[in-house]
C-alpha cells in the first residue's frame, strides 16, 4: 500500500500527457481500488460496533476477498462501463490509467496485488517494504515511514514538486479545462477560485500526508502499541523492512480463506457470473458486426468514392460532348429585332 503516491500519480501523469487525460477520472481511478476497501483493513466503528477484517491482508489484496479491485482487468472493466455511460472515451482511459497506476503501485510491498485477476490468483510483489495493515492504523503507519515505503512515497512528493507547473491557474486554464469534461462542465456554474482550490486539494493533501505521517512517526509519537505489544519506530531502509514488525508475505495470502462475512461475500461464483456476462457482450458485439457489415464495410473500402457512381454516355446532356466527339453548344435563343450573328 502507499500513503501518499495516490495522491501524487495524476498530477505527475497530468503533467506528462497534459490534454491527453482527463484529470479527475485520472484522480478517481487512482483512488478506486481502496476507497470502499481500505476502511475495513484497519476497522470502522460506529454505535458502539466495529466492522473489521479478521484476516486484513487477504481481505484487502486476496480471492476470496476485494484483492480484484488492485488487479488490470477491474480497471477495464469500470472504463468500459464509465464510456458506455458518459460515452466519452478521455473519462474512460483517464479513468483505466489511474486505477492501473494505482494497482502497480501497490506492488512494492511484500503481499503485492494480484494483477492477472481472474485468471489467476498469482500476488505479484516486488516486497520492498513490510506489509502490516493487521497491526492497525498507527503501527502500520509507524512501520512504512520507517522504510522504503517512506523513500518510495518521497519520490513522488519530489516529482509532483518539480511538475510544480501543473498548479498554476494559467495551466490550469490551458490545459486541464479544456481537456476535462468535468472541468467545462463544473465552468459554468463554479467559480474559477473554487475549481482551483478542488483541483490543488489532492496534490497538497498528499504532500501534508507525507510529512505529518513522517514527523508523528519519528519526532512526535517515536512508536505505538497494539494488542498490548509496544512497537518502536525505528528506520529501517533494508529490503523488506522494517524488520522489527512482522510483515505479511505474498506466500501467506490466497492460502486459506477469510473468516469474515466481507470475505464470505465474496464467492467463486462471482468470477462465473463476471465470465458469463463478457460471453454474452462478446456475443453481442459479434451480432452487430455481423458477415453483412463486414461485407458491407468491405464492398464500401474496395468500391472508393469514385467507383460505384453511374457512368455517363458520350453524348448526353451531362456529358458535354457529342457523338462525333466535338463538344455540343446550346441553341441560342434571339429575341424580336436582334440581328447581331450567332455565336461560334
Amino acid at each position: 500500500m502507499s500513503w501518499a503516491a495516490h495522491d501524487l500519480e495524476p498530477y505527475v501523469i497530468q503533467k506528462h500527457l497534459g490534454r491527453k487525460v482527463a484529470f479527475m477520472p485520472l484522480l478517481a481511478g487512482s483512488y478506486a481500488p481502496d476507497i470502499l476497501t481500505k476502511w475495513f483493513v484497519y476497522g470502522v466503528g460506529f454505535f458502539g460496533f466495529e466492522a473489521k477484517a479478521s484476516n486484513p491482508a487477504q481481505f484487502h489484496r486476496g480471492w476470496p476477498g476485494v484483492g480484484f479491485t488492485h488487479s488490470l482487468v477491474f480497471g477495464v472493466v469500470l472504463a468500459l462501463i464509465i464510456y458506455r455511460v458518459w460515452g466519452s472515451p478521455v473519462v474512460a482511459y483517464s479513468f483505466l490509467i489511474g486505477q492501473w497506476a494505482h494497482a502497480l503501485t501497490d506492488m512494492g510491498d511484500t503481499v503485492g496485488t494480484m494483477l492477472f485477476f481472474p485468471f489467476s490468483t498469482h500476488l505479484f510483489s516486488i516486497g520492498a517494504w513490510a506489509y502490516a495493515g493487521e497491526l492497525g492504523r498507527q503501527v502500520d503507519a509507524g512501520a512504512y515511514f520507517s522504510g522504503l515505503g517512506f523513500a518510495w512515497d518521497g519520490v513522488w512528493v519530489l516529482w509532483a514538486c518539480l511538475s510544480w507547473q501543473v498548479l498554476t491557474r494559467d495551466y490550469f486554464r490551458r490545459e486541464v479545462i479544456v481537456g476535462d469534461p468535468f472541468y467545462r462542465w463544473a465552468d459554468k456554474t463554479l467559480s474559477e477560485p473554487l475549481m482551483l482550490a478542488v483541483y490543488r486539494a489532492a496534490f497538497f493533501y498528499g504532500v501534508c500526508r507525507w510529512v505529518a505521517w513522517t514527523v508523528w512517526a519519528h519526532w512526535i509519537a517515536g512508536g505505538a502499541s497494539f494488542n498490548g505489544k509496544r512497537y518502536n519506530f525505528k528506520l529501517d531502509l533494508s529490503w523488506g523492512g522494517p524488520h522489527w514488525v512482522h510483515g505479511v508475505q505474498a506466500s501467506t495470502v490466497n492460502t486459506a480463506g477469510c473468516r469474515c462475512p466481507c470475505c464470505r461475500a465474496a464467492q467463486r461464483q462471482l468470477a462465473a457470473y463476471g465470465f458469463l456476462v463478457l460471453c454474452v457482450r462478446v456475443k453481442k458485439l459479434r451480432q452487430r458486426l455481423g458477415p453483412d457489415a463486414i461485407q458491407g464495410a468491405r464492398d464500401g473500402a474496395s468500391t472508393g468514392p469514385l467507383q460505384g457512381r453511374p457512368r455517363l454516355r458520350r453524348g448526353s446532356p451531362r456529358s458535354g460532348r457529342s457523338r462525333s466527339g466535338r463538344r455540343s453548344t446550346p441553341a441560342r435563343t434571339t429575341a424580336p429585332g436582334d440581328r447581331s450573328p450567332p455565336g461560334r
